[in-house]
């Protein structure tokens, strides 16, 4: 038997470099020896919101600005031929954007001389940011039962059972739609609890990356890396009150199962730390879809939902309590009456029924962002008409208008009207149909045309015939 050898196409090393470098989940920066950037990966131009085109053979001081307090680590590994492993840095983008990251970098040393160096670097800028918010804040809750707006039965009913829940301390889950107000629902039971003096921390699971919730979660120890300092988590910030953790269903499986952990003994540790720390923290979560549907597809482990859903509460979408519409709308109207001093009474008729028409995919979130953006489009008028409304609206106010002047022209809903043959019905129709048409494309018989889906002298001899 005989062999042959397959032909193959030579790999361009430069291009599978090039896409590995871009591949990886880490931002990797290199410098020539004299200070210019030869290698800016994909990652490292996100991490600091800069192009390629504005570091690349650019001399890194000249780009970046690392104050007075500290020096540029990749600088350092060019300049002392130092190694540096997981250092925290703090500096600034040509925009003046901040930027944290934890750092590995290390000259290129070729015959014993250094020609460059090389820093590889993990973004723990929103991490920062995170934490100084909820250190400053300790989050004041604004929100209790009496400033939940909503009369319908669906409502009411939630509401009932959240005010029960105040009694004790058992975990909460609250289900609900996007935009539907269920953090409203967590703050008034903080505040409605024996808790209402201790504080209220509240994080979106969905805003934090995996790799870093951890340390938000559960606080670093002072020589966990380098620049780690003794930093409290979420849970002991919110030591004695209430830790709102919205979209858990956002958790990584794996700090799902450090969570339940730290429910079952109360209790949680530090990252780098030996010992347990015990903690008072009741805990609020909310989830924007059908708990049963999330541990199905595997977004939610099924013993922490039981964990963390000892009272359960589903917030009814805008759909499901239309008859809340017409208060939220006014209430959002005194709202930004007072913001933007403006004085307007109330909307239409026809906005009033198209709003409850509308399936409000967004909740009250979309209702309020509908009524703020109106009333930046009216000027002197004191209520909200159909013109002052978003473009979604418009269209079907329009289409509302046509099928009732359509059933208006055919006298569809009219049993005395004079009986006619069906011919003269469907000419009438036609002829408003080209109407309405031409109207809509300003007498543009080639766009009309094509909206009517014939020919220009097909709608040119239907004009004729009917006077048009």
């Amino acid at each position: 038997m005989s062999y042959q050898n397959d032909i193959q196409t030579p790999i361009n090393m430069n291009e599978l470099y090039k896409q590995l470098l871009d591949a990886v989940d880490v931002g990797i920066h290199a410098i020539n020896k004299n200070g210019e950037t030869i290698i800016y990966n994909k990652k490292m131009t996100e991490i600091e919101s800069m192009g390629r085109k504005e570091v690349l053979d650019k001399n890194l001081l000249d780009v970046f600005d690392f104050g007075k307090s500290q020096s540029s680590t990749l600088v350092q590994a060019l300049t002392t031929g130092k190694t540096t492993k997981n250092a925290k840095q703090t500096y600034f983008n040509n925009n003046g954007k901040e930027i944290t990251t934890i750092n590995n970098s290390f000259p290129i040393i070729e015959n014993g001389e250094i020609i460059g160096a090389v820093e590889i670097a993990k973004d723990v800028t929103q991490l920062e940011h995170v934490i100084k918010e909820n250190v400053l804040n300790k989050r004041n809750t604004n929100f209790t039962f009496d400033k939940i707006i909503g009369k319908s039965i669906p409502m009411q009913t939630v509401i009932d059972d959240a005010k029960r829940a105040t009694r004790t301390s058992s975990s909460v889950m609250i289900a609900g739609e996007t935009g539907t107000g269920k953090e409203l629902f967590a703050q008034s039971i903080h505040n409605g609890s024996k808790r209402s003096s201790a504080p209220f921390v509240s994080q979106n699971c969905a805003a934090i990356p995996d790799n870093l919730m951890e340390s938000l979660l559960f606080g670093t120890k002072k020589g966990a890396f380098t620049g780690a300092v003794d930093r409290p988590g979420l849970f002991e910030q919110a030591d004695g009150g209430t830790l709102l953790l919205d979209e858990i269903n956002s958790l990584e499986p794996s700090l799902q199962a450090k969570l339940l952990r730290v429910i079952q003994e109360k209790s949680i540790r530090r990252i780098g730390d030996m010992k347990d720390k015990k903690v008072d923290v009741r805990i609020i979560t909310t989830i924007n879809e059908d708990p049963v549907d999330a541990i199905a597809d595997g977004q939610l482990r099924k013993d922490l939902f039981y964990r963390l859903s000892v009272v359960s509460l589903f917030v009814p979408p805008l759909r499901e309590r239309r008859e809340d519409i017409e208060l939220l709308t006014q209430h959002f109207i005194d709202k930004y009456n007072a913001l933007f001093d403006m004085d307007v009474k109330g909307i239409s008729t026809q906005v009033k029924q198209l709003f409850r028409d509308h399936d409000w995919q967004g909740n009250v979130r979309e209702l309020e962002h509908t009524i703020e953006g109106a009333m930046n489009l009216i000027l002197d008028e004191d209520t909200i008409t159909v013109d002052s409304l978003p473009g979604k609206f418009r269209k079907k106010h329009r289409h509302n208008s046509d099928v009732l002047s359509l059933g208006s022209l055919l006298n569809l809903s009219n049993e005395n009207s004079e009986e006619r043959p069906l011919k003269d019905k469907m000419a009438e129709v036609e002829k408003f149909y080209i109407q309405q048409a031409l109207a809509e494309h300003d007498h543009n018989i080639s766009h009309t045309a094509k909206k009517l889906g014939i020919s220009r002298q097909s709608l040119q001899y239907r004009m004729r015939n009917f006077g048009l």
